[in-house]
């Protein structure tokens, strides 16, 4: 492994670091506290060409690497201080777009790759259910075959983008009886009748990233509307899975060293007892501690774009990236906060939010303890 930058990709992620730090200054308080995404910030950051940075020309995409699409998105989480918009485009990116791309058809890809690259419709990903979060193939949604196609039965829970999703990957039963080889998958429009959004559900961090339930209540779908082969849907959720993990918090890597470089410039400015608190050995003790989460993170990161980009398994790896990252950035975050002192604690001064957005990371796409019971397993435990 090389883990040096190209010219090229030290270039790009120049561009994106300057980029977001143009076009997103303004304070977040209040998006924040009124959980509202910035449309607008979501329709630049396709036109800087991120949301397609590593999907085919062909689609609108950048045709980029893994590596130089992991750079780009580290460097639009150090640029941009929404960490809720850097989660959801990362969402949209390695769990809707990517298996519409693998599993896809012709027709599937054409329709709605090229509209979710250059921003225009939002995707999510519909395989949680209220009795379903980490034991994904308990659930109980229902797709019974009828003339022409399917009807699709129950609900999905904590769905990111759900509540403005324009289309969504929704699994659910074809043939309950089989267990998770009974599960298939399907690229729903959101205006097909039966489908329903009730809201955005509000939650502790990344408000900024709407999230909420999907109702399917008789909906609808022709048979073109199934993602791969009837019963395939655990086939494609392991698939996607690997790379969701591995890659999904590429943007918090990239907060993380924001927040480092913050905290490094507070301690050194101010000063108690006649030093800048940065001196004192407990505060320049947490600041060594950040930088080298950051470190580990990072090259976690990199080594599960590397192993996916050269076509090699890396499930150990992105359960361990899961997990590793996740909880560095809530320790990190701590950190920050415990070293600017009272203003950290200030809502207006923007550390403590970061702790918040942070949390949600020990929990989505598989909590940190299931991903430590996948790293036992596949160790033969």
């Amino acid at each position: 492994m090389d883990f040096s930058l190209t010219e090229r990709q030290l270039r790009l992620r120049d561009d994106v670091i300057a980029f977001a730090k143009r076009e997103f200054r303004d304070p977040l308080v209040d998006a924040d506290h009124s959980s509202t995404m910035n449309g607008e910030g979501w329709q630049k950051i396709a036109e800087a060409g991120i949301l397609g940075a590593a999907y085919p020309e062909k689609y609108g995409g950048g045709g980029e690497d893994d590596v130089t699409a992991i750079v780009m998105l580290e460097a639009l989480g150090y640029g941009c201080r929404d960490n809720g918009l850097t989660y959801a485009v990362n969402s949209q990116i390695w769990s809707v777009q990517l298996p519409l791309l693998e599993f896809g058809t012709d027709e599937q890809k054409d329709t709605w790759l090229p509209q979710l690259i250059r921003g225009e419709v939002v995707g999510a990903f519909a395989m949680t259910e209220p009795s379903s979060g980490s034991d994904a193939y308990s659930l109980r949604s229902t797709a019974e075959r009828v003339d022409g196609g399917y009807v699709l039965n129950g609900g999905k829970s904590y769905i990111t983008l759900g509540p403005i999703c324009d289309v969504a990957i929704v699994f659910a039963k074809t043939d309950p009886d089989r267990g998770q080889w009974g599960i298939s998958a399907f690229v729903v429009d959101s205006s097909t009748k039966g489908f329903h959004r009730p809201g955005t559900t509000t939650k502790m961090g990344l408000r900024t990233a709407p999230i909420g339930e999907i109702v399917l209540d008789d909906c609808h779908v022709p048979e073109t509307a199934r993602l791969g082969p009837e019963g395939a849907g655990a086939s494609i959720f392991n698939y996607v899975i690997e790379w969701e993990r591995g890659l999904l918090l590429a943007s918090q890597v990239g907060a993380m060293a924001r927040q480092l470089d913050d905290t490094v410039e507070y301690v050194r400015t101010r000063v108690q007892f006649g030093q800048p608190v940065g001196k004192f050995q407990s505060v320049s003790n947490r600041i060594a501690d950040m930088r080298l989460r950051l470190e580990l993170a990072r090259m976690i990161l990199y080594k599960v774009a590397w192993l996916k980009q050269t076509g090699q398994s890396a499930s150990i790896e992105s359960a361990m990236a899961k997990m590793y990252l996740s909880e560095s950035f809530v320790e990190s975050s701590i950190s920050a906060i415990r070293n600017h002192g009272a203003v950290g604690y200030l809502t207006d001064f923007e550390v403590e939010r970061e702790l918040r957005d942070g949390i949600g990371g020990l929990l989505y796409s598989g909590t940190t303890d299931i991903q430590r019971m996948i790293v036992a397993r596949l160790l033969g435990l």
